[in-house]
């Protein structure tokens, strides 16, 4: 029996997409042109804000809508916002604190600014290269607990933030979603801001059956969107537990696993989509 034909291909970003130094190579780029051509509808998703997937736009000619902040915000690529989810206010502090018992750096998103403690802080300079923008400093948490669409722990300590992940998902598991998006990233939204959720909404968009989607990622965080595909591929870089997730597996990305999954896995299983 021959495999049901793909017609949209969602990607995570850092990880994935892009190489370790965050650059998009040229046989990425052919990859997702040669998408575009076959008439395979490609998306992305990420723990990014919108701003930091706007370098994205251009060289890959996206249309359709992207997934900021995990699912937390859905913009069209000239940055239009479709809909945002926001993690309860009343959460925001709790949820502070418990970072903070993890001796994790905090971060706040809100709105179209990023808020950190301290500027020379862990990967703060590494994330603004990364997003292409800087962050505001914040001094305290008052007048920003409306409006977040996630919050980051963030520490090199990465047993503190799986068990600050494990801490979070179980006091408050019902009313965010929380998992990390790197080892030294733990991410939380609103409990619909998550892949899975991103995997369903351009489902129902596009008129998609979930047989027709392909979705690739290396975090724990993009297996909930290999639930919602039938050809879910884990980059090489991937660990045990995301590959053990997923039905194929590429190269890593820093030998062009995403471009080798494209060719080797999508562009065979290739069918047009509705526009």
């Amino acid at each position: 029996m021959s495999s049901p034909a793909i017609r949209l291909m969602l990607a995570d970003v850092d990880g994935t997409l892009v190489t370790p130094d965050k650059i998009l190579t040229p046989r990425a780029i052919a990859a997702v042109h040669a998408l575009h051509k076959t008439g395979i509808l490609f998306s992305v998703t990420s723990g990014r804000p919108p701003r930091g997937m706007a370098m994205l736009v251009e060289p890959l000619h996206l249309e359709m809508p992207m997934a900021a902040f995990n699912g937390g915000a859905l913009v069209m690529p000239d940055m239009g916002v479709i809909e945002q989810r926001v993690v309860p206010q009343t959460l925001v502090a709790p949820i502070t604190e418990l970072m903070g018992a993890f001796k994790l750096d905090v971060w706040i998103y809100r709105g179209t600014d990023w808020f950190v403690p301290d500027p020379d802080g862990p990967h703060v300079k590494r994330e603004a290269a990364t997003v292409q923008f800087q962050p505001k400093v914040m001094r305290d948490m008052r007048g920003l607990t409306d409006g977040v669409l996630k919050i980051v722990g963030v520490s090199d300590d990465h047993e503190a933030v799986a068990r600050a992940a494990v801490q979070a998902h179980d006091r408050f598991g019902e009313h965010v979603a929380a998992s990390a998006s790197q080892p030294y990233y733990l991410d939380v939204t609103h409990p619909d801001a998550n892949k899975g959720a991103v995997a369903k909404y351009l489902a129902a968009r596009y008129q998609l059956a979930v047989d027709e989607i392909a979705t690739i990622g290396d975090m724990p965080n993009d297996v909930l969107m290999f639930a919602h595909s039938g050809l879910s591929i884990a980059m090489g870089n991937a660990d045990s537990q995301v590959k053990r997730a997923a039905r194929r597996i590429t190269a890593d990305n820093n030998h062009d696993g995403f471009a080798e999954a494209v060719e080797r896995f999508v562009l065979r299983r290739a069918s047009p989509a509705k526009a």
